[in-house]
């Protein structure tokens, strides 16, 4: 279909946590208002904080570095590109390690919502339930409330301001 509108990407500045096994361990939190918009937000213990995702570290690395046009470093670094054609777009992270498994990892930038679905994949999801921590805001999204404030940052074009010119 040429000439037709992409989907907006998403736009996004959040820490990748895992999501405690029961919903019990979380409670409701805050209304967060941006964009014109209140986002529902969970209160996530403390003590999960602490708790690693299943993947492990260097299987992480692997998964990142079978990513086309990703650049990942061993210490976690990584850089993700646009393909030269099409919509630009950029994700720039670090994934920090605790006893050789992932324990959570910073993201900031945009792309395809296929794509940052192919990124989430290299930290073992679907099977590994996350949550996204706004850094900006400090606060906990479960993911489907992730994924509409994501898309809303894109549509205000949030994304051209997180990606490097």
């Amino acid at each position: 279909m040429s000439g037709a509108t992409p989907p907006p990407c998403y736009a996004f500045e959040i820490t990748l946590h895992c999501r405690p096994e029961t919903a019990a361990a979380l409670a409701p939190g805050p209304i967060h208002r941006d964009l014109g918009c209140s986002w529902p937000t969970v209160i996530v213990p403390r003590s999960a904080l602490s708790d690693p995702l299943a993947v492990g570290f260097d299987d992480a690395l692997a998964g990142l570095g079978a990513l086309d046009r990703m650049f990942a470093e061993p210490d976690g670094a990584l850089v993700w590109t646009s393909d030269r054609d099409g919509v630009r777009w950029q994700v720039d992270g670090n994934a920090s390690e605790k006893e050789g498994r992932v324990l959570l990892v910073d993201l900031k930038g945009a792309c395809p919502p296929e794509d940052f679905d192919r990124l989430l994949a290299c930290f073992g999801w679907p099977a590994q339930r996350l949550l996204m921590q706004l850094v900006r805001a400090g606060v906990f999204l479960e993911e489907e409330t992730f994924r509409r404030h994501a898309t809303a940052r894109g549509i205000a074009g949030d994304g051209e301001t997180l990606r490097p010119r």
